[in-house]
């Protein structure tokens, strides 16, 4: 079993291809069970967020299981396959772990360093887990990558600097504006990312905090941890009309705010600025709005463009974060393949013997009686023979273990020889104990 990853994320597609494959919180299960009935995976989590899709897997073919799993995505976003290709990136084996300790210290996000994503990769281990679809392979990997992100937040403090993505948000606004202080804020949507943004709102003096979204109770719910008003979904006009910057972050899967309800919303503000900053993935509002007078709109891929006061410090964190890396990714590798090579050199070794001694037995019986000194000498040839056999392959095979090709080797002579599993079990597979003794005094 191969771990691999494919995937698409802000640097690769642009928002109109992410919104397309993205999954709605309420599809994710049912995405898991669909990939899970592919005979070429076995253990698979979805990572869901609004930057990135990736799914992560084991499979024994690593060709069988990029291709079953790049037809699925094609399917689910209703493209053509060579048209979503060209978006998608593809990790297998040791660079597949490597991704993946890259994603959960946030330094393959949008905003470096950004907190939000330690959590989200957790949830969708869970919600794995919770499934029965994470195996041993799946297991292992996350469990290190998880205490990867914990040490790196730990050591080079790189969440101490505001970079989430709704901290950028409230930048743009601050940029826009010169300064929140007294506007009227709405936020669009209640879940983790709008309850993110109003607190940075809020701390940068915001005067007003208007909330609207489909549930009420979760409305009134954060409105009033920032002392705002909640804003029946159905008054939302009334709210856009009121309101100075709004931020939408919905998990609807259409747009909810288009040009002719803005239209009739400017006529009603009278052409008074507004500035609008959709940070959904599928986008809540139609870019054509962004045209109209008086409006700016910004969407999640505008934030790029954010002059962070926080990069030197950023850089500097992500500096020491890749070194803590590759650190902890050269210990899992030698981890790992310790423990693929010394169980299959002993069984190799195991196997030399058998087959010597099955030759010696049949060797003798046909020889007939012969003395003592004969039966030693014919022994001492059949050792060194299988010594002599044998020496290279192990050589070599404990000289690939500290590379990123040892696993592989350890594959590859297991096949050739045909050793038998079970001979190299309970080592020989991918488990959590490097995850669960490196780290156990990290926090």
């Amino acid at each position: 079993m191969f771990p691999i990853t494919i995937g698409l994320n802000h640097k690769t597609a642009p928002v109109e291809i992410r919104e397309k494959v993205s999954f709605h919180p309420s599809e994710i299960n049912k995405a898991l069970m669909e990939l899970n009935e592919l005979s070429a995976l076995n253990g698979i989590v979805l990572l869901s967020t609004c930057n990135r899709l990736e799914i992560y897997a084991a499979t024994p073919e690593v060709e069988l299981g990029v291709s079953v799993i790049k037809k699925f995505l094609a399917r689910h976003g209703k493209l053509r396959e060579e048209d979503i290709d060209q978006y998608l990136y593809v990790h297998t084996l040791y660079d597949s772990v490597r991704h993946l300790f890259r994603v959960v210290a946030g330094l393959d996000s949008m905003v470096m360093g950004e907190t939000q994503i330690l959590g989200q990769v957790a949830e969708a281990y869970e919600k794995s887990s919770q499934l029965n679809l994470s195996n041993k392979i799946i297991h292992a990997i996350f469990q290190n990558a998880l205490a990867v992100g914990k040490r790196v937040r730990s050591e080079t403090q790189i969440d101490q600097h505001p970079t989430s993505v709704s901290y950028t948000a409230v930048e743009l606004a601050k940029q826009t504006f010169g300064d929140v202080q007294g506007k009227s804020i709405l936020i669009l949507g209640a879940g983790e990312m709008s309850a993110l943004t109003a607190k940075h709102l809020v701390a940068s003096g915001a005067d007003t905090v208007l909330v609207s979204n489909r549930s009420m109770q979760r409305a009134q719910a954060l409105a009033e941890e920032f002392s705002g008003r909640a804003i029946p979904y159905e008054e939302l006009d009334t709210a856009l009309a009121e309101a100075d910057i709004v931020i939408s972050a919905t998990a609807a899967a259409h747009f909810v705010i288009k040009p002719e309800r803005m239209r009739r919303v400017m006529e009603q503000r009278r052409q008074r600025a507004l500035l609008l900053i959709d940070i959904a993935v599928p986008r809540d509002i139609h870019p054509n709005v962004g045209e109209l007078e008086g409006v700016t709109l910004f969407d999640i891929d505008d934030l790029r463009g954010v002059v962070d006061s926080h990069q030197k410090a950023r850089e500097e964190a992500a500096m020491q974060a890749g070194r803590i890396l590759e650190e902890e990714m050269g210990r899992f590798v030698k981890w790992h393949n310790s423990l693929y090579v010394v169980p299959t050199i002993v069984a190799l070794q195991r196997r030399g013997e058998e087959v010597r001694e099955i030759m010696l037995k049949s060797a003798l019986n046909k020889l007939g009686p012969i003395d003592e000194k004969q039966e030693k000498i014919i022994r001492s040839m059949a050792n060194s023979i299988v010594t002599h056999l044998l020496h290279a392959p192990i050589a070599n095979l404990k000289e690939a273990a500290n590379t990123s090709q040892g696993h592989l080797y350890t594959e590859i002579l297991q096949n050739l020889f045909d050793l038998d599993g079970n001979e190299l079990s309970p080592h020989a597979g991918w488990s959590v104990h490097h995850a669960a003794s490196h780290h156990s005094n990290q926090g």
